[in-house]
């Protein structure tokens, strides 16, 4: 064998390990197939590993948002809210980006992150019906018909009032407020916990389809300081049903939502009109 071939040989042996020349005569060196996939595997699993510690990876980020809806996470939820930051929630509706009402920036992130003109509303969220007139008013309304609403999917429109503690920064120029009380436990705790309202819209760009699941507004999760997951929402996406009681004995249905026959039934045994389009 001449230096040349020798030279060959031991080339092919460093680029092609599995195939080499003896003797002139081509043979395979291989692996049984069971061995190769546990070799993968282990190999697959130390890679995940170490992308996962180092966080260099786009998707393990993601990851790293996510979690389940459920009452452990509510704490880690409620100190994003004081922190100013922007979450991800389920409702009894859709999906939705919430973040401290009284918080200019973190209201103006959502509007950010939404791609949505600063003329366009946000409603608020909070824990329980005996809250709402903390940042509304109420008192013109008959006893029991906010409790017959809420909570469920139905998102009232009052005026603020003066003593009204939202900050004026929010929906500037209107003096009405569209407050929720969702059928849905674990925005409500989150919201008891903030001590606050929150500022509550639905979790997708602005003028695309409503989120029903988390895989819906994916491409949005890296501007949420967390995801919570709930699972597939089952109400389709129509949204929380929208109706005007800033007048006495008077409603006017501004979205029908998901539940418009059943608010309007309560609306009318309370005595309530339609009240007249001009």
């Amino acid at each position: 064998m001449n230096v040349s071939t020798q030279g060959r040989l031991l080339l092919n042996s460093v680029l092609f390990p599995n195939f080499f020349s003896f003797r002139g005569v081509r043979r395979l060196a291989f692996v049984p197939r069971l061995q190769q996939s546990q070799r993968l595997r282990r190999a697959f699993t130390k890679n995940v590993a170490w992308s996962m510690d180092s966080g260099d990876s786009g998707l393990d980020t993601k990851i790293g948002v996510v979690h389940p809806a459920t009452d452990a996470y509510a704490a880690e939820a409620v100190d994003a809210l004081k922190a100013g930051k922007v979450i991800a929630v389920p409702t009894d509706t859709l999906y939705g980006f919430a973040c401290d009402a009284c918080s200019l920036e973190a209201v103006n992130r959502i509007y950010e992150i939404k791609g949505r003109k600063h003329t366009s509303p946000l409603a608020i969220c909070v824990g329980d019906v005996s809250d709402i007139d903390r940042f509304a008013v109420t008192d013109h309304l008959p006893h029991g018909l906010l409790d017959s609403l809420l909570p469920g999917p139905v998102t009232v429109v009052l005026k603020r009032g003066e003593s009204s503690v939202l900050e004026r920064s929010l929906n500037p120029g209107l003096d009405s407020i569209g407050v929720r009380v969702p059928d849905c436990n674990f925005i409500r705790i989150i919201a008891r916990g903030s001590g606050t309202a929150l500022a509550l819209t639905s979790a997708n760009l602005s003028g695309q389809p409503s989120s029903v699941c988390i895989k819906d507004f994916e491409k949005l999760w890296e501007h949420c300081a967390f995801v919570y997951d709930g699972g597939l929402l089952p109400t389709g996406r129509a949204g929380s049903t929208v109706v005007d009681l800033t007048t006495p004995y008077k409603y006017k249905i501004l979205r029908p939502g998901s539940a418009k026959e059943e608010t309007v039934a309560i609306l009318e045994k309370h005595s309530f009109v339609e009240a007249v389009t001009t």
